[in-house]
């Protein structure tokens, strides 16, 4: 039987000690892609595209990282800091089979799941140890258990919030487990740089440099008002994790509870920059297929529909329309995103990036015009028997016949549609 305690009591009742961990898989992408080449391990690599693209590592093996090379850098740059890396295009299809491989792993061990991206979760493994033993015992034995069923190692931190947990996970890398003992989490982060708090950016960063604060311990030092009156509510929260809570951030739900996004895009980057008007619109119906298809996997309709347009010159402009009706149907929303790329495009002028923005969500579509209701009906039944297909043959197997001129290979993302455990309940049959 699974005991599942909150890690929270009334004064008057016991207090249960959360046990979270935070599995993590190492360098993903890179592994999955070691499954299908193995004369890829040892190697510098990198993944998301080839070295002459103008786009950006999605993954680099840990040799790679010697040389600096990171996620998010571009393409052309980590070419230049390790010239002898092997550039292997994305295959968002096998991350997406390995990450449900990994899901149904975690699934064994405790029913309460957060899939923070497509290589990371949270566990809350609070009052499991009569299942699975003692935290320690019962993190080595996932690990075992992972390696055995998916042939991709992980690192497993454990801790008495999320923060910690995940904070350890990145100490325990690659390959390892940490578990941070209750009671000894200040002087475990106290050491660490401020930057390692899950939260604190670059800008941030800086400000706390500005102010002598250095390492995790120097920002425990500090008074909470001062905390406040400096950055406000978000002060209180740096207070609060420089003490290993789950404070503001990330960390204001429990484990598995369904965080709504509150923004859908996605957006292309062309190798060469093309005034192609045909070609041009075929991407935003591509594009708008990608975003019509994350709402109706979320279940939401957007009321607000945004273009995002770059020039050849980096010059950038956004332009969004409100809709009288939320929608989540693919062909509306490339019918507003066609409409303002028109009014706001310079005709002839090259474009490097298109992007398609949805926001403003709702449960729900309002009630729909009668006339229009029957059209509206198809349209969702083809849409969710594509969607359906896509499920079983990949996102690339169904596609509208005005995005196939615009098709491209698919960023390899953190979050993708169809990520394990994120998946709602459609309406549609």
């Amino acid at each position: 039987m699974l005991y599942n305690f909150s890690c929270m009591a009334a004064a008057d009742q016991p207090v249960f000690i959360c046990t979270i961990f935070h599995v993590d898989m190492d360098a993903f992408f890179v592994s999955v892609e070691e499954l299908f080449d193995p004369s890829l391990k040892g190697k510098a690599v990198v993944v998301g595209g080839q070295r002459h693209e103008r786009g950006v590592v999605s993954a680099a093996s840990y040799e790679a990282r010697k040389f600096g090379v990171h996620s998010a850098m571009p393409l052309r740059t980590a070419a230049k800091m390790c010239p002898q890396a092997i550039f292997v295009d994305g295959h968002p299809e096998r991350y997406r089979e390995c990450s449900e491989q990994v899901y149904r792993v975690l699934g064994t061990f405790s029913p309460q799941i957060e899939m923070a991206s497509i290589d990371e979760a949270y566990l809350d493994m609070t009052g499991t140890e009569r299942l699975h033993g003692p935290p320690l015992k019962a993190a080595h034995t996932l690990h075992q258990r992972m390696k055995a069923e998916t042939r991709l190692n992980c690192s497993v931190g454990i801790g008495t919030s999320r923060l910690i947990a995940k904070v350890s996970s990145a100490q325990a890398k690659p390959n390892g487990v940490l578990w941070i003992v209750p009671g000894e989490e200040a002087k475990f982060l106290a050491p660490l740089d401020v930057r390692e708090i899950p939260g604190v950016g670059k800008v941030m960063e800086k400000h706390l440099h500005e102010l002598g604060i250095q390492k995790v311990g120097d920002l425990a030092k500090l008074d909470e008002g001062e905390l406040e009156d400096r950055f406000g509510k978000w002060g209180l929260a740096l207070a609060g994790k420089a003490r290993g809570e789950d404070a503001g951030g990330w960390f204001d739900t429990e484990v598995g509870a369904d965080l709504a996004a509150k923004s859908i895009s996605h957006e292309h980057t062309y190798n060469e920059d093309t005034a192609d008007i045909a070609q041009l619109e075929a991407t935003l119906m591509r594009l708008s297929e990608m975003v019509g298809r994350r709402l109706r996997e979320a279940n939401f309709h957007a009321r607000t529909i945004q273009l995002k347009l770059r020039y050849k010159d980096f010059t950038t402009i956004t332009r969004a329309h409100t809709l009288p009706n939320p929608t989540q149907l693919d062909t509306e929303i490339f019918e507003q995103i066609r409409s303002l790329f028109r009014k706001n495009w310079q005709k002839g002028a090259p474009i490097r990036l298109l992007g398609v923005h949805a926001s403003s969500f709702t449960s729900q579509a309002d009630q729909i015009d009668l006339l229009d209701g029957s059209r509206q009906q198809r349209w969702k039944d083809a849409l969710a028997a594509a969607d359906r297909l896509r499920d079983k043959f990949g996102e690339s197997s169904v596609g509208l016949a005005a995005g196939m001129r615009g098709s491209f290979r698919e960023r390899t993302h953190e979050n993708p549609v169809a990520l394990p455990g994120k998946k709602k309940k459609s309406n549609h049959p």
